[in-house]
């Protein structure tokens, strides 16, 4: 606990001069000089100056008021001294006053144009006590801080005037000198009680010692900063003296750059624009960073190729062998490339090509492209284009910004450093947009053989000829690319590989470089001829041959850990016998010979991303009001397919057999497995139709049968696509009968004889036939009497019909 003990208050009261003073706070014990203006103000001056010589200064409320109410001013100000006066020439007086006193206003009287006051004095004796010490001592120490980080106060003269016994006057020294807000000193100034005041100051003392410190070590950081800045420019400047003297400046660092210009082989009209650019970097001082920007502008013009090309394989006998080397079957994609080479070798300058393969994952395309540039001997770049979705990547940014660089086209053009590349843009399918551009649409510019004879990126920002380049797009599909595009690209298709295709696949170079990759030998492993067809059959499931290369290697590397265990000296040949103890189980069952023919199950054939598919559709009944219920993530096509198939199915209800009203008492459920797989298209429309006759005609669909066709109100079938997938989705499954449309017959020209031979093609028009081969029996239609019972159609509902569709 601390003793302060207050005298009894001595209330003095006086009647003064009062001046209202703006943007400064008067303290007691403090000489302060300002000048007086104000015709009340100097009215005020005068009269105190007439008698004591004393007048109460009190700051306004609102420093911008010119002539302030009493009420716009401090209640408590302090009575001053007037020390020395002068009047200036301008009419103004500068005036110096000390201040004596803190007081509070009880009223203010206006007389002859200015305020007098009545002010009570307030005296407070404060006796020493443990605390006031501490708050003395704490202000002393801190004060001595701010004024060491301060540049305003002289430390001579602020040490000297704290030091002393008074501690009312330590407080009004301290705070009179304090860089403080106007809020701030006023409210230092309405404290009477000088341990409240110290207390108040100490805290004001922390944060403003705060302030310089961190003032201070931004200066020394900046500080820091330049001085690094001359040492290195310093150095630099050394370093330039020192290669001048040994003939190595910097004069010939740009002579060789002019000269890298001068044979880079550029059009006339960019190398007079690359070479005042060299200019401009002449003038410029080499640690500037527009220099770093001009420089790197330079050596990117200079560096993408001009005039090197490579030297083309023109022997088409031998383009020919490499690409049988690399690849088997792709008949139609190998005959594209050597009639290329047939153009090249009659043609001087012919264009470039832009050719799209679009087909399954793991077909080659990528590989096929490598071959390509191996069999016309250009040099090969590739750049996937798979989640791209910035127009820069393509046309680059321009200089402007920081960090700028060309586009991804420009950059592979350095990479492959000749101007007629075999480029490879993969995944072109995959591309996509947001509000930074759509890269497609950059595109068009480089793939369209009009136009990318002059492309410009937007950081050469000069023409480039791209007219050389044969550009080769892949892609797993096409409806993702904008139309725009795809008219600019010749589209070849690369369907999935037939399980004979596979074999040889697997048998010429799948297993040979899977024999490499592990260290082994043919003698420690070979395959037998029945060993590949289980593994495809049993463990792959798959258009291309990606799962069937990881299956081949998972077998090596079984084999490389038992030979590093047993000895370089074991052999193994794998059989079907075998094949389990490498590879487990098996994945896939032949699902076309152990399905039985079942009521309500139709086997239909899809095209997906990845090659065809068997697809089932079943449909069930119970009992209901006639409602259609679909399921299995169907799109709005498909629905529409199945609603179709079920008016049809009404419509002829009695050559099925079937009551006229048969729908009201039933609701009939389809649904297409797998059900987390999205699925659409109208190709499957004979297929729900087969299925729903099948449910209510009690009748079972052969499982031996796959169909695919869209089908319309009339029963009619119309074609659909992927006819060569869908049919090697056929054989791969064992099914031995497909059931077609008849406008698809001219797609058998691409689908292999042996896969034709080894299964019946049926072609068909109507659902009628159809439904005459799918089912296990023939339907019964009702009789006659009976179609015409209750519920039943109208006998001119046909009639009608006709004449509305005619």
């Amino acid at each position: 606990m601390f003793n302060r003990e207050k005298d009894k208050e001595r209330l003095d009261t006086k009647r003064l001069p009062m001046m209202p003073i703006r943007d400064v706070v008067i303290f007691p014990h403090q000489m302060t000089p300002f000048i007086v203006g104000r015709e009340s103000s100097v009215r005020a001056l005068e009269e105190a100056l007439a008698t004591e010589k004393k007048i109460l200064l009190a700051t306004q409320h609102d420093a911008s008021v010119d002539d302030p109410k009493p009420n716009q001013v401090h209640q408590v100000g302090t009575i001053a001294n007037i020390v020395q006066s002068v009047k200036l020439p301008d009419g103004n007086i500068r005036v110096l006053v000390e201040g004596v006193e803190r007081a509070r206003v009880v009223k203010v009287d206006v007389e002859e144009g200015f305020f007098r006051a009545t002010v009570r004095v307030t005296a407070v004796k404060v006796t020493p006590s443990p605390q006031l010490e501490a708050a003395v001592q704490r202000v002393t120490q801190l004060f001595e801080q701010y004024v060491k980080g301060s540049q305003n106060l002289n430390y001579d003269t602020m040490i000297n005037a704290v030091r002393g016994d008074d501690p009312a006057k330590l407080a009004d020294t301290v705070a009179g000198n304090l860089q403080l807000s106007i809020e701030e000193k006023q409210e230092l100034l309405e404290l009477f009680d000088p341990l409240d005041q110290l207390t108040r100051l100490g805290d004001l003392l922390e944060f403003e010692l705060e302030k310089i410190n961190v003032d201070r070590n931004i200066q020394s950081r900046v500080k820091r900063q330049m001085e690094r800045a001359q040492k290195e420019f310093y150095l630099n400047e050394k370093m330039k003296a020192i290669q001048k003297e040994l003939g190595r400046g910097e004069k010939n660092e740009l002579d060789e750059l002019k000269k890298k210009i001068e044979t880079s082989g550029m059009p006339k009209d960019i190398q007079e624009k690359v070479l005042q650019e060299l200019k401009r970097l002449e003038m410029m001082p080499p640690m500037s960073a527009e220099s770093t920007v001009s420089r790197n502008y330079i050596d990117w013009l200079v560096a993408v190729p001009w005039k090197v090309r490579s030297r083309e394989i023109r022997d088409m006998a031998k383009a020919e062998k490499i690409l049988e080397e690399d690849h088997y079957g792709l008949e139609k994609i190998k005959e594209r490339i050597l009639e290329f080479l047939a153009v090249r070798r009659l043609v001087k300058n012919p264009k470039g090509s832009i050719l799209c393969f679009v087909g399954p994952p793991g077909t080659g395309k990528t590989s096929l492209g490598m071959s390509i540039a191996r069999a016309t001997g250009r040099k090969f770049v590739r750049l996937s284009l798979g989640g791209v979705r910035d127009e820069a990547e393509i046309r680059g940014h321009r200089r402007t910004y920081i960090g700028a660089l060309p586009g991804q086209i420009v950059q592979m053009m350095r990479k492959a450093s000749t101007i007629n590349p075999v480029f490879m843009l993969d995944e072109v399918d995959k591309m996509s947009m947001d509000f930074r551009g759509d890269p497609s649409a950059a595109l068009m510019e480089v793939l369209d053989p009009e136009l990318n004879h002059s492309f410009v990126d937007h950081y050469l920002d000069v023409e480039y000829n791209l007219s050389k380049v044969m550009f080769i797009c892949t892609a797993n599909v096409l409806h993702t690319i904008p139309q725009p595009l795809q008219d600019r690209m010749e589209v070849l298709r690369l369907s999935g590989y037939t399980d004979k295709e596979k074999l040889e696949i697997g048998k010429r170079f799948l297993v040979k470089k899977q024999r490499k990759a592990t260290g082994l030998t043919e003698k420690n492993l070979t395959f037998s001829d029945e060993a590949l067809p289980r593994i495809i059959e049993y463990y792959t499931r798959e258009a291309g041959v990606r799962n069937l290369e990881r299956e081949i290697a998972n077998i090596c590397r079984k084999m490389a850990r038992r030979v590093v265990k047993e000895g370089k000296g074991l052999s193994l040949t794998v059989t079907p016998d075998n094949v389990k103890d490498f590879l487990g189980v098996i994945k896939f069952r032949d699902t076309g010979k152990e399905k039985k023919s079942e009521v309500g199950l139709a086997q239909g054939l899809a095209w997906t991303e990845v090659g065809g598919q068997l697809l089932g559709s079943e449909a069930t009944l119970m009992e209901g009001k006639g409602k259609l219920i679909l399921t299995g993530k169907l799109g709005d096509v498909m629905q529409e397919s199945a609603q179709a198939a079920m008016s049809y199915v009404r419509s002829r209800a009695s050559s099925f057999g079937l009551p006229p009203d048969f729908y009201r008492r039933i609701d009939v459920h389809v649904h297409v497995p797998e059900g987390a797989i999205p699925k659409d298209g109208p190709s499957a429309g004979i297929t729900l139709a087969t299925a729903i006759v099948s449910a209510l005609t009690k009748i079972p669909v052969r499982s031996d049968v796959a169909m695919t066709g869209e089908i319309t109100l009339r029963g009619k079938v119309l074609p659909i696509g992927g006819v060569k997938e869908k049919m090697l989705a056929a054989h791969r499954t064992g099914i031995r009968t497909v059931v077609l449309p008849k406008d698809n017959e001219k797609d058998l020209a691409e689908i292999p004889e042996y896969i034709q031979e080894s299964i019946a093609l049926k072609f068909v028009e109507t659902m009628d036939e159809v439904l005459q081969i799918t089912l296990e029996k023939p339907l019964e239609p009702l009789p006659a009497q009976l179609g015409q019972g209750a519920g039943a159609v109208r006998p001119d509902y046909e009639g009608e019909q006709d004449r509305v569709t005619n």
